[in-house]
């Protein structure tokens, strides 16, 4: 097996490396690649040190499975090159999410699609993979009909330059000196911002769009309405998300309680007598979602109201690309039918 991973030296591109060597994932020859400046570094894997190579121009990686998160430009100029020489691509950027060609996966919800590819497989958004990972079930139990959901980003959905400025942020806030803010528009030290993507029309971002058109492919219900507000919050590396949902029938607590209890990836954090519930603290490094605060919505009897915590970096990029992987392995559909 051949695999590559594309933008190896960023936040999710570590991760790669480190879920590769804990998952065992079946690599018998691995390459790095990444920008031109990042080209000849030495990064660490399974005891033994890789080259960052540059992209060749060519378009051959020679590998049988791509990693790719290297940014959305990168991606949309060079994705079905990759596959056309004969390479799966998982991308885990937003160029190919809503593409026709493109299957867009989560494994604990919708595997089978991941089978339906040409050559080139989409990650879903981070916000979108952790609340899917708590409706996707309940909607297959009672017919998930709408959802309002507010976010609590992380910094490191802007990659390690997110992480960075937080820190020096931080460091110079507690020390009195100015703030310097480059990766997000405003001061992410000891504060709270609408997500910094453009704002349409509707007054929707591009995050909360992301939520809605998303779910809508991944759950395959064009009619599903989802209203999201999403805020980048002082938060390495977890997302949350509060989350009211209706469903075609109404569901009680328990009900819901114990759908959640038995889907996969998910760990049920919720002991209101020790008042302990799902926090980014707890769900950073944690491959599963953790979901807690499952409550009847006040505002909707016969609806559930949850909150729901999960590592953007791990099951919001990077552990559901390997996973992917994983599956078409175990499925033996690695090798692409290339149509692009």
């Amino acid at each position: 097996m051949r695999v590559a991973i594309v933008g190896a030296t960023g936040a999710v591109g570590q991760e790669f490396l480190r879920l590769l060597t804990e998952r065992n994932f079946p690599s018998e020859e691995l390459r790095v690649f990444a920008s031109k400046r990042s080209a000849g570094k030495q990064l660490s894997f399974a005891g033994k040190e890789l080259t960052v190579e540059a992209l060749p121009e060519s378009g051959d990686l020679a590998a049988d499975i791509v990693f790719s998160s290297a940014g959305g430009a990168i991606s949309k100029a060079h994705a079905w090159t990759w596959a056309a020489h004969g390479a799966v691509v998982i991308d885990n950027t937003s160029a190919w999410r809503l593409d026709p060609r493109a299957p867009l996966v989560i494994p604990e919800v919708n595997p089978e699609a991941a089978l339906e590819h040409r050559g080139v497989i989409a990650n879903p958004n981070c916000s979108t993979i952790i609340a899917l990972m708590a409706l996707a079930p309940l909607h297959r139990a009672f017919g998930l009909r709408r959802a309002t959901v507010a976010t609590y980003q992380a910094v490191s959905g802007a990659g390690a330059a997110g992480i960075d400025e937080l820190q020096a942020q931080t460091r110079a806030t507690l020390a009195g000196e100015p703030l310097i803010s480059n990766t997000f528009d405003h001061p992410i030290a000891f504060n709270l911002f609408s997500h910094d993507s453009e704002v349409g029309e509707d007054g929707y971002n591009l995050e909360e769009r992301k939520m809605l058109s998303e779910s809508r492919k991944i759950l395959n219900q064009p009619a599903l309405r989802i209203s999201a507000t999403c805020i980048r919050v002082a938060v390495f590396r977890a997302h949350t998300e509060a989350i009211h949902a209706e469903f075609d029938v109404p569901v009680d607590e328990s009900e819901a309680r114990r759908v959640l209890s038995e889907a996969p990836g998910i760990r049920i954090v919720d002991d209101r007598e020790a008042n302990t519930f799902p926090t980014p603290l707890a769900a950073s490094g944690r491959d599963d979602t953790l979901v807690g605060r499952i409550r009847e919505d006040a505002s909707n009897p016969g609806g559930i109201a949850l909150l729901v915590s999960g590592d953007q970096i791990r099951k919001g990029a990077a552990l559901n690309a390997v996973q992917i992987g994983e599956y078409l392995i175990d499925k033996g559909a690695l090798r692409s039918s290339v149509s692009s």
